[in-house]
């Protein structure tokens, strides 16, 4: 299993038709499956992928998540803006520091979306994948109109020859965990309740692109990132870690409209401690590690200037209390 096998590579098998291969699945032969939607992999899913875990040593088999892509809410309202916690690579860099050994990618299209829930379990759980067990979370619904209950498929795994544990709510202090409440926490900019719920830091990656190139003229020359328009952070300054090839800087950040250079442009602007260099193009790992303030108007340049300072003087001390904050990160593939 990977827990005992230090040089295990993380397996990700994708879902390309059911007359393909799904390259990759030899793998992960018998496994026994976390299945969910993942978004987040907050502490509830590692609940359940930590189940999974223990009964696949137990019955020494490797184990994986079964997850779906894109998430099912963007496949049913595809005209909604959904604010998901990660993207499907950033799932993946997740779930690869997890211990698992892989993680099976099912393509939520029309043809999954309707497959009853018997057909779910015939054809991939057992004659596609034949898992040795399941893991699912209270909350679990699969099939054609949701039809797969908890229930259902812990009768099918007694019928068809595999072990289901069905978790219950994962509560922190008596609050249920859940992707939805770390939406709403960091909608807030409530980020200290984000990183207790999801037991790491909230982070984003992005392509360092061009901006205005205002930031230079005020001493703080930034590096810019484009984050999804479905992005629900709450606009405002933040500290925050940020990741660069092998490297990390601590840095102070604005995300939103920069209401005194309003360009209509929403941006993640990043000015990072004691760097000099180009960054332009590179991937940026970005870690939230505490919320500072609202974005604000001022009266002219030099009120924005002393704010910055003070901004600037405020991250470093809160990255001064969270000195190793940031999340762990695999390298799937």
């Amino acid at each position: 299993m990977s827990a005992q096998n230090p040089a295990h590579r993380f397996a990700v098998v994708r879902d390309e038709g059911p007359d393909r291969d799904w390259q990759g699945l030899d793998r992960l032969v018998r496994p026994v499956v976390a299945i969910g939607n993942f978004d987040g992999v907050h502490r509830g899913h590692r609940s359940v992928i930590g189940m999974a875990m223990e009964r696949a040593a137990a019955a020494r088999r490797p184990v994986a998540v079964l997850t779906f892509e894109p998430h099912p809410r963007s496949f049913f309202q595809p005209d909604e803006p959904s604010f998901h916690l990660t993207s499907e690579a950033a799932k993946l860099r997740l779930l690869s520091a997890t211990g698992l050994d892989g993680a099976i990618l099912l393509n939520f299209n029309t043809a999954l979306a309707g497959l009853s829930a018997e057909a779910f379990v015939e054809q991939i759980l057992v004659e596609r994948l034949a898992i040795a067990g399941a893991v699912i979370g209270f909350n679990f619904y699969f099939g054609k109109a949701r039809r797969g209950t908890p229930d259902f498929l812990a009768a099918q795994g007694a019928h068809h020859g595999f072990s289901v544990d069905v978790m219950p709510p994962f509560q922190l202090q008596g609050r249920r965990v859940s992707s939805g409440a770390v939406r709403d926490a960091l909608a807030g900019g409530h980020i200290a309740e984000a990183t207790e719920l999801l037991g790491y830091p909230y982070f984003v990656t992005g392509q360092v692109v061009h901006g205005d190139k205002r930031g230079r003229t005020l001493g703080y020359p930034t590096a810019n990132l484009r984050l999804g328009p479905d992005c629900g952070l709450k606009h405002g300054v933040y500290a925050v870690r940020v990741g660069v090839g092998g490297a990390r800087y601590d840095a102070v950040a604005n995300f939103g409209r920069r209401p005194m250079f309003d360009t209509g442009a929403v941006l993640l602007e990043i000015f990072l401690f004691d760097f000099s260099g180009d960054l332009y193009g590179a991937a940026l790992d970005v870690a939230f590690i505490a919320w500072i303030r609202p974005e604000m108007n001022f009266d002219n340049v030099e009120d924005l200037i002393r704010r910055m300072d003070q901004d600037s003087s405020q991250a470093r001390h809160a990255l001064a209390r969270a000195p190793d904050a940031f999340p762990t990160l695999g390298s799937p593939g």
